[in-house]
């Protein structure tokens, strides 16, 4: 459905640009384009036998657990020292953009009653405050337990970087598939040491080169 017509798309358009001026997110792990993910990449010191894997979470939006979510927004804006009247503020748009989470089918309306909606100008906002709390809370053990050395994401895209001579891919995901019940991940693997990221095709080299080619 076109959010466009939604009663809070304006809204959803001003919460956001509220929260990212008043508690902006860390983005610790995130990737903002194609030029960061290679500066990242050659930042990184390459050990030949190391191996790429792609992850993607499923049906980000729809699983978005949004009354947890709110938890997070507040405990977000209290650390911010935001004032309590905006603090009320910006939990109530919050809780009116949420609330208008629907879709048209065969010219029926279906109203989700969790989740966000795909075309809100929020959305994005409210998942990265969903995934980054996750991701700096629970991050550190699955990546010290499978000696990931690289971790980068684009909204539902991930890179992972590890050691193949210590863990698997299928290990990995059962990991991170128990991170949280709304959060289910899958992963594609290279071919032909070579595997896409976002628009760009990572190819390792062989191991007397010690590089990759981007």
């Amino acid at each position: 459905m076109n959010w466009r017509n939604a009663p809070a798309y304006q809204l959803s358009k001003l919460f956001t640009q509220k929260i990212n001026n008043i508690a902006p997110l860390p983005n610790t792990f995130n990737v903002k384009n194609t030029t960061h993910i290679l500066q990242k990449l050659l930042d990184i010191p390459m050990i030949p036998h190391f191996t790429f894997k792609s992850l993607d979470i499923t049906s980000l939006y729809s699983n978005m657990p949004v009354k947890e979510t709110r938890t997070i927004l507040t405990d977000t804006l209290k650390y911010h020292q935001t004032d309590p009247q905006t603090q009320q503020e910006l939990l109530m748009w919050c809780d009116v953009i949420t609330r208008q989470n629907y879709f048209t089918h065969n010219h029926d309306v279906i109203s989700h009653y969790d989740g966000l909606a795909m075309d809100a100008p929020s959305s994005g906002l409210i998942a990265e405050l969903f995934l980054q709390h996750t991701e700096n809370a629970q991050l550190a053990h699955p990546s010290h337990k499978h000696r990931i050395t690289g971790y980068f994401r684009y909204v539902d895209d991930i890179l992972l970087i590890f050691d193949p001579n210590h863990t698997d891919i299928q290990t990995i995901l059962t990991d991170f598939n128990s991170l949280h019940p709304n959060l289910h991940f899958t992963a594609e693997i290279e071919t032909d040491n070579t595997i896409n990221y976002l628009d760009i095709s990572i190819q390792k080299l062989p191991p007397q080169i010690n590089n990759i080619h981007l």
